[in-house]
């Protein structure tokens, strides 16, 4: 070893020689004190997750013998197609069940490089793609390769619940853009340029999005790239996990796809929404080649490969043809239908104002004029804000759903229409009882405006 590999090397690693007896006993004498339970700061200011621990609270409810419906989960309620399921089982009698490469398996990566050449038009090696333990890892990967203390994170609201979180854990700042129902929960450009800074290092955009089911037009992407490429740190992730669940007219089109946009976006994608995946845990990124390298030694060293037999069935998945051919057009035909089932309903509600939705499997109305001022409800109280109203819908009603502050939009709550039919219609029957007029007193206030 060179000397100033030495030098590091010790700069980073600090060897503590054998104790003698006498320090020993010691630290035997003191053994009895109380455990400093600190944590690190970053860690200490996480905020949990409340989809998850919604959804945790409608499953343990329901575990308890309550006829709770929850509708706070983000995942499909199809069975992952059959071929795939095949797959993955014919990947355990095959023994598939060892490590995988860090990375994941050459012949998936470069499925994934196929795929995303002739669905998106984009052109990926296989050495530029890392697979991971669900797109989940893959995003907070991103943050962590890119991001640290001094940089600003460009985060739009809605925005999924996750992102500020990876952000504080990077160390880096979020920079939280709000967006508006009459803008189609999208960033525009002039809001836009004006929360670029010199400390901007990344741009997250989710298209189609979670939590509003918003999906960038290919007009809208093009402006917004125009603006990026004038600022050389800038970085985009483009989440697009839910590329496949998109209602026509609506479009899917990725922004690394706009003009000089490939050398600075890190694409997210995965297989739990659109193949109805979310228990294999796989999901990807592809990206210039010094940040995909990135995010392979950060995986390298906290969890490894990702897992063999979902690779295999994840192969499966590719092979269903173009766009996840007809398993995948047969759940987009599906939610598609219950989108506007659960539409119509919400919209006939007094005080609920929707948007439009264009993908994904989530609505996300405007509930604000249901609480706060003068807002009560019988037999429980003031509804102060958007998560009180959720409490008593989920109390009254037995309907899980997510408050908008846990988006960054406290006007709104989300709504996940990955359910039956017949499950769909017992939930909206349970809403609007909780919220009739008879029951619920509006905010005089918001009514006003």
């Amino acid at each position: 070893m060179s000397c100033a590999a030495a030098a590091n090397a010790n700069a980073a690693v600090r060897v503590i020689a054998r104790p003698s007896s006498s320090t020993r006993e010691r630290r035997v004498a003191v053994v009895a004190r109380a455990v400093d339970q600190s944590l690190n700061p970053r860690v200490a200011a996480l905020n949990a997750s409340k989809t998850v621990a919604l959804t945790d609270l409608a499953r343990s409810m329901k575990d308890a013998g309550a006829d709770v419906i929850g509708l706070a989960a983000g995942e499909p309620d199809f069975a992952t197609p059959e071929a795939v399921r095949e797959a993955g089982k014919r990947a355990i009698d095959d023994g598939f069940t060892k490590y995988s490469p860090n990375d994941g398996t050459a012949g998936l990566r470069a499925a994934i490089a196929k795929k995303l050449k002739d669905e998106n038009g984009l052109t990926y090696d296989a050495s530029e793609i890392v697979l991971s333990n669900g797109a989940k890892q893959s995003v907070a990967q991103c943050v962590m390769a890119v991001c640290g203390p001094g940089d600003e994170v460009i985060v739009p609201a809605p925005y999924w619940v996750s992102y500020p979180e990876m952000v504080r854990l990077s160390g880096a700042e979020s920079v939280i853009l709000r967006t508006t129902a009459d803008e189609g929960f999208l960033v525009t450009p002039e809001k836009l340029r004006a929360a670029i800074t010199e400390k901007s290092r990344l741009l997250i955009l989710c298209s189609p999005s979670n939590p509003s089911g918003a999906v960038y037009p290919k007009e809208t992407l093009e402006e917004l790239a125009k603006i990026v490429v004038e600022h050389p740190r800038l970085m985009v992730l483009s989440d697009e996990i839910y590329e496949h669940i998109v209602y026509a007219p609506a479009e899917h089109h990725s922004i690394c796809g706009m003009k000089d946009m490939w050398e600075r976006t890190m694409v997210v994608n995965g297989f739990s929404k659109s193949f109805a995946m979310t228990g294999w845990r796989l999901g990807y990124v592809a990206a210039p080649k010094r940040f995909a390298r990135a995010m392979s030694m950060i995986q390298s060293q906290i969890t490894s490969g990702p897992n063999s037999i979902s690779q295999e069935a994840a192969m499966a998945a590719l092979s269903l043809g173009y766009k996840g051919g007809d398993s995948v057009a047969e759940m987009v035909r599906a939610f598609e239908q219950r989108r506007n089932f659960v539409s119509a309903r919400l919209n006939a509600i007094d005080g609920v104002k929707l948007p439009s939705v264009d993908g994904a499997f989530y609505v996300f109305p405007d509930v604000s004029a249901l609480f706060g001022g003068d807002a009560e409800a019988e037999g429980f109280g003031p509804i102060a804000d958007v998560d009180e109203l959720c409490r008593y819908i989920l109390e009254k009603g037995q309907v899980a759903l997510v408050p908008g502050s846990a988006f960054g939009v406290p006007e709104c709550l989300r709504i996940s229409y990955a359910a039956s039919n017949a499950t769909l219609e017992d939930a909206l029957t349970r809403i609007e009882k909780c919220l009739d007029p008879s029951l619920l007193k509006r905010n005089s206030s918001a009514a006003a405006r």
